[in-house]
């Protein structure tokens, strides 16, 4: 096992512009520390060394809740989309986390530091061709916290699926599930 690049990234909580198509043409063909360090030096550090020694690679994307891990892996599958001129590929952020609305309902809560926080991992695997352009990706998906749904912790919630159900209760399609309000389920919604 060898690990590779560490890179320390602080979430500014706003928009930045260092993450457009220009940024990634920058940093596309660069060699790592010829250019400043950033998420596209990583991703083209990997893209290169699969390219060049046709090996499988790992960027692992790992920080506290509200520091921007879903957002940094975007940027990655950006990169990758954009450099691999995967024309049809071009937007494969978009279609690997598609899924994104079920898997936050399902998957993330609040808590004091964030109002939306995965409390799940995730784990994307994006197929290249031979050619190293992108033909597929494949998400799964682990729930960390469990405990959630019985116990939370004070102004903390339950997964947002719960909240989401309860305040669809009064549809047509819901009123068999005979769910009540949240605030009238104590166990489940504290």
């Amino acid at each position: 096992l060898v690990a590779g690049i560490i890179l320390v990234a602080i979430n500014p909580y706003k928009q930045l512009p260092i993450y457009g198509d220009a940024i990634i043409h920058a940093y596309s063909g660069q060699n790592m520390g010829d250019m400043d360090p950033h998420i596209f030096a990583v991703a083209e550090e990997a893209y290169k060394q699969m390219a060049r020694n046709n090996k499988n690679q790992s960027i692992i994307v790992s920080g506290e809740s509200g520091a921007g891990k879903t957002v940094s892996a975007r940027y990655t599958m950006r990169y990758f989309a954009t450099v691999s001129k995967s024309s049809s590929n071009a937007h494969v952020e978009d279609k690997v986390l598609a899924s994104n609305p079920i898997t936050e309902a399902v998957g993330n809560a609040k808590t004091t530091r964030n109002d939306n926080s995965s409390r799940f991992g995730k784990y994307t695997e994006i197929s290249f061709d031979q050619s190293y352009q992108i033909i597929g990706a494949n998400m799964r998906t682990y729930l960390l916290e469990k405990s959630r749904v019985v116990f939370q912790s004070e102004n903390e919630r339950n997964y947002h699926i719960f909240y989401q159900l309860c305040a669809s209760a009064m549809q047509p399609e819901f009123k068999h599930l005979k769910l009540g309000r949240s605030q009238e389920n104590n166990l489940l919604f504290v």
